[in-house]
């Protein structure tokens, strides 16, 4: 997978991207993620990337120009790889990010990651640019570098071979719309706090049975709305 990400502030993705399973994933080639400053696209000669509402009201606006020339420079570098964009914009108003979008996203060859800031970008990057919008929560960030993080951590640990073990994202938590059972490791005694026996039994059967019924009565008192 190939993942460009447009944003002002490249240097925020330095730590995140250089780290755990992700650094993992780029040296092994698995996904390829590249930070573009969109400044590098304003034909301002102060490369401005935003300017003063139309209508009045406080804060600035993200130009819609910069967007359309990245996007459209990274579609010409990508066409003789014979790879589909998807471009998703990070924003409030997006449909929220959760596990079965990052399975879908995950799908996707080349995926370009738009992050806005201010009070917005131009209507105009929405309504002809932008193939999803998404949103990670009901609150407000200062951007979508953050988001853009979130959504690029969520993807690359789907991809084939990203994860020491290929079984790691089957059960895990909202695979199944439920949340994951609990872990334990050793002591099996810690304190008088003891790991269930059924655990230590080495019943494959039982053990899955019980896996089923705890991730039912963790989902049922944590996040009771998943069971409807």
């Amino acid at each position: 997978m190939r993942i460009d990400v447009l944003t002002i502030f490249p240097g925020m993705f330095e730590a995140v991207l250089g780290e755990s399973i992700i650094k993992r994933a780029r040296q092994k080639g698995i996904a390829q993620i590249n930070i573009l400053d969109l400044r590098d696209f304003s034909k301002d000669k102060h490369r401005k990337v935003d300017d003063k509402p139309f209508g009045g009201g406080p804060g600035m606006v993200m130009n819609a120009e910069p967007f359309f020339e990245a996007v459209n420079c990274v579609r010409k570098k990508t066409k003789d790889l014979r790879l589909k964009t998807r471009v998703a914009l990070l924003s409030p108003r997006g449909k929220p990010l959760n596990q079965k979008l990052a399975q879908k996203l995950s799908k996707y060859e080349h995926l370009v990651l738009l992050c806005g800031h201010y009070e917005g970008i131009d209507e105009r990057v929405s309504e002809h640019l932008v193939d999803d919008e998404i949103s990670i929560g009901d609150f407000v960030l200062t951007g979508g570098e953050l988001a853009a993080m979130v959504v690029i951590d969520s993807v690359v640990r789907l991809l084939p071979g990203a994860l020491g073990d290929e079984g790691s994202c089957v059960d895990e938590s909202f695979t199944e719309d439920l949340l994951e059972y609990p872990h334990y490791t050793r002591p099996s005694d810690y304190n008088g706090m003891k790991v269930p026996d059924v655990l230590l039994s080495g019943d494959h059967k039982k053990i899955k049975e019980w896996r089923k019924k705890e991730s039912l009565k963790v989902t049922r008192k944590k996040r009771p709305d998943l069971l409807t």
